[in-house]
């Protein structure tokens, strides 16, 4: 057991096998038996599919309810209002945010919205000046939003996306489900494949209100104290973690580690 709670899987390839033999991952198994079942389907083809498919499991939307998030959210309150939808509030975030979070999810009738947060104890404890931030980008990301949010899912069997592959070198090969490692869950990716111009579509087709701080020049929306403006030409997600060799806040972490850019998550 590590010190976060999450019981490592055992390797599929080593443990109590004679040389030379091999034994398949009965989680990956499942994920590639899902990726094949819907690799040519749409995004809410596989949404719809992740609902209700018995292979997936028990499932939750997380969302940041930031900048392209109401799509992903629109899908699920179409496939299933009473969908649960997991937001970490880092207590960081602009207060744009939270206005929209609310107003997104009326709008949207969702029913199941839980907001997920830091006890006042942890906090008090490892970041009681509200300074982690700038000292340890990466532990303030841990304590704010990847360790209550791993807590949370422990009761879920994997958690929906609104990942894509445009986003980051990180992301180039995600597909619509696969593996995280180390904690038993699956994740599922429903718009993987969807380009800038995909999302913007169905926003507009939709009618979709788009978060407030995206006409300011803000394209991806994270904490305030680590997330600026985005100038023309920039790469929609250069305004996170500015000058610091950072593409991902935590939530996608392999085995709790920082994924640096480069690195496939």
């Amino acid at each position: 057991m590590r010190h976060d709670g999450v019981t490592p899987l055992t390797s599929p390839l080593t443990t109590g096998l004679a040389p030379g033999s091999e034994r398949v991952d009965p989680l990956q198994a499942k994920v590639d038996a899902l990726n094949a079942r819907y690799r040519h389907h749409s995004a809410t083809a596989v949404m719809e599919a992740a609902l209700k498919d018995p292979q997936a499991g028990k499932l939750a939307l997380v969302s940041s309810f930031g900048s392209e998030s109401i799509v992903l959210l629109h899908m699920a309150a179409i496939a299933d209002r009473n969908i649960p939808v997991l937001f970490v509030d880092t207590e960081m975030l602009f207060a744009e945010t939270l206005v929209y979070q609310q107003d997104v999810a009326e709008r949207l009738n969702l029913q199941n919205v839980k907001v997920v947060r830091a006890t006042e104890t942890t906090l008090a404890a490892e970041d009681a000046d509200r300074t982690l931030h700038l000292r340890d980008t990466d532990a303030c990301c841990a304590l704010r939003k990847t360790r209550p949010l791993q807590k949370e899912l422990r009761g879920y069997d994997g958690w929906i996306t609104g990942r894509k592959r445009f986003q980051s070198g990180t992301r180039a090969a995600l597909d619509f489900f696969e593996v995280e490692e180390f904690t038993g869950r699956i994740k599922v990716n429903p718009l993987a494949h969807w380009s800038p111009e995909d999302v913007l579509s169905y926003m507009e087709e939709n009618r979709l209100p788009r978060h407030p701080l995206v006409a300011q020049g803000y394209p991806s929306i994270g904490c305030a104290p680590c997330t600026s403006k985005v100038a023309e030409g920039e790469d929609p997600r250069s305004g996170r973690w500015r000058g610091q060799n950072k593409e991902e806040c935590g939530i996608h972490f392999v085995d709790g580690k920082m994924v640096r850019k480069g690195v496939e998550t």
